[in-house]
């Protein structure tokens, strides 16, 4: 035999018409599915190739993801085993192989046969195998028939690819018809407009008769739109029959298909049958809008025509889009709601958190939260009023200027301990003590000149000498005592609070200006500026702690003396002015420290005294609001 000729020369005559006939290769061309595609290529492949006893072409299912025959040669071939096993060989080294074997009824060497397998591969994916087995033969022609095979495999990957171009396309076109519908929901902005614009165009896309949108209000579902209908009251019957299928459905919890596909499914399509029968017969599917959890909130329900029931395609299509639109037109319904609604729900909604099962964390806050509420509502604590404080004297005397002078010395200053009778400063008393001086004098000239007028016995002489003595020994008395009083003396023991002539020496003084002001080291009062919101629960006799930040470790005693009935300003907001007196006294204690004071009022409970400032505020916020 000639191995140069060609293939279908090395046929017989019947062969070879097979492989010229323009109706075979057409039929191989335009083959409406996979599996006609492939039994026409093995038929072309078993009468082209020499003497092949049998053939089958294996295809990978793309529904179950596994590998099954689509094809074989001759159409009721019988089981050969020896076609599964090197079938099998190829799916796992995914190159072709060529085995040899006896025939599976006769032991004659004669008889043994070639079992060829080559894989069908596309973009590095395995898609199948086509598998021959025929007579025995030399090795060039089983490379030849091998060979063979391999060239005929283009024409199955050209119809896988043309078939996944299909498939591609056909998903593609789906998926922009369904974000198209998704975007026009979108685009709405009420929950109505919204279900009534998918309803129509889902209709429109899957030519149905109706298309409704509903969801579940309370325990039933309750319709919300019909494609091309804006107003529905009028068809109540129509609108309960919906209504009922698509509660049918929420039950379930699975997509519902009246007439029913397949009598193997345990699925009640009561509702659907009736809704079917009472308005003129068709075929109904209703999809249910399910969330993350599986919980069912609505339903699709979509009417056709009896000739026109729905195929697996135009389902799986629906359920897509159920799923985009389902959660958008969701979210549109609960922001339409009221807003007292809205709190209703969020508040039903937690309380099923605490109650039901699972959110250990809610639940685990919720228990401290109310043990927290329990314990400060039923425990008690001191109540106490806070205000600023400061000490004072008791007593607090001014040191003024005697008469009208100049400063000479300043012997003390503010903040200096003074004894009783210290000097603190002095005023310049040389013009005074000159004019002492001179007074003296003319005092002396007037006694010689009374004397000497006493001798003459003149009397009107006599008495008015007399008056000049007399009004000289007046102002010699008089110059005295001021400069006695230009040396300024403490008048007790205690502390200069303020004054300080050491920066003012020469400047002059009127009389009646303060030079010094002193108060005792042993008697102080504190001055407490309590808020006008917290005045009312102070009263005199009760008592408190002063801390000073000038000794912030030791808290001194004290008792309320005096509330003073006027407010004074400070810092934007009114205080009252109480005097307290300390109970202890301290060698560290100095007029003028400030610090912060605590008037106990009694014992209440925690939650009122944390929270009665807020709810004073609630209670006048209100009351200035209220007509």
């Amino acid at each position: 035999m000639n191995n140069d000729a060609p293939i279908w020369s090395q046929t017989s005559s019947a062969d070879a018409n097979d492989y010229i006939d323009p109706a075979v290769w057409r039929m191989l061309e335009d083959a409406p599915s996979l599996e006609k595609s492939c039994a026409s290529w093995l038929h072309l492949q078993c009468r082209t190739i020499h003497e092949v006893c049998m053939g089958v072409v294996v295809v990978k299912s793309s529904e179950q993801s596994m590998y099954e025959p689509v094809a074989f040669w001759p159409q009721r071939m019988p089981e050969c085993k020896n076609l599964t096993r090197v079938t099998e060989n190829v799916l796992k080294e995914r190159k072709g192989v060529v085995v040899k074997s006896a025939h599976e009824q006769e032991s004659n060497a004669a008889d043994s046969r070639y079992q060829i397998a080559y894989p069908i591969q596309v973009s590095e994916r395995l898609h199948g195998v086509a598998a021959l087995e025929i007579t025995s033969r030399p090795q060039s022609e089983i490379v030849i028939a091998m060979r063979q095979l391999q060239w005929g495999m283009a024409w199955l990957k050209y119809q896988l690819i043309r078939q996944e171009t299909r498939q591609t396309e056909s998903d593609q076109s789906s998926l922009a018809s369904a974000f198209n519908l998704t975007a026009a929901v979108l685009l709405e902005s009420t929950i109505q407009a919204a279900a009534m614009t998918f309803a129509t165009q889902l209709a429109a896309q899957i030519h149905c008769d109706r298309v409704s949108v509903g969801f579940l209000k309370g325990r039933q579902i309750k319709v919300l739109a019909l494609s091309h209908s804006a107003q529905f009251g009028k068809q109540m019957n129509l609108i309960r029959s919906i209504g009922a299928a698509m509660d049918e459905c929420h039950d379930q919890k699975a997509i519902l298909l009246f007439p029913r596909p397949s009598q193997e499914d345990n699925l009640i399509l009561r509702a659907h049958e009736e809704l079917a029968v009472q308005h003129h017969d068709g075929a109904i599917c209703t999809i249910p809008f399910l969330d993350a959890k599986g919980a069912c909130y609505g339903a699709l329900t979509m009417e056709r025509a009896t000739h026109a029931p729905f195929d697996g395609k135009t389902v799986e299509y629906c359920e897509s889009v159920a799923a985009l639109a389902a959660p958008i037109l969701e979210e549109k319904r609960k922001n339409d709601r009221w807003l007292l609604t809205k709190a209703a729900e969020s508040f039903r909604r937690q309380i099923e958190h605490l109650v039901g099962r699972g959110h250990v964390y809610k639940k685990t806050a919720a228990l401290l939260l109310l043990a927290l509420v329990v314990f400060f509502s039923v425990k008690t604590g001191d109540y106490h009023v806070s205000a600023d404080a400061a000490i004072e004297g008791a007593i607090q005397r001014a040191i003024v200027s005697p008469y009208r002078g100049y400063i000479r010395e300043a012997d003390a200053r503010a903040g200096d301990i003074v004894d009783a009778g210290q000097t603190l400063c002095h005023l310049d008393d040389r013009d005074m003590i000159l004019e002492h001086l001179g007074w003296v004098s003319r005092k002396e000239q007037n006694n010689r000149q009374l004397q000497k007028a006493m001798a003459e016995g003149d009397r009107a002489a006599m008495k008015v000498l007399q008056e000049q003595v007399n009004q000289a020994d007046a102002q010699i008395n008089l110059l005295s005592e001021q400069i006695s009083r230009a040396k300024i003396a403490a008048p007790f023991h205690g502390i200069i609070v303020k004054g300080d002539l050491s920066q003012s020496l020469g400047a002059p003084v009127e009389r009646g200006d303060i030079l010094f002001e002193m108060a005792p080291l042993d008697a102080y009062r504190v001055i407490l500026e309590v808020d006008e919101r917290e005045v009312r629960s102070v009263q005199v006799g009760q008592k408190g702690k002063l801390l000073l930040n000038a000794l912030p470790g030791e808290p001194f005693p004290f008792s309320i003396e005096k509330i003073t009935p006027v407010s004074t300003a400070k810092e934007g907001r009114n205080c009252f002015r109480v005097e307290a007196k300390l109970e202890d006294i301290s060698d560290q204690l100095r007029p003028g420290m400030e610090g912060f004071g605590r008037i106990f009022i009694d014992r209440r409970k925690l939650i009122w005294i944390w929270t009665h400032d807020i709810i004073d505020w609630m209670k006048i916020w209100i009351w200035s609001w209220r007509p």
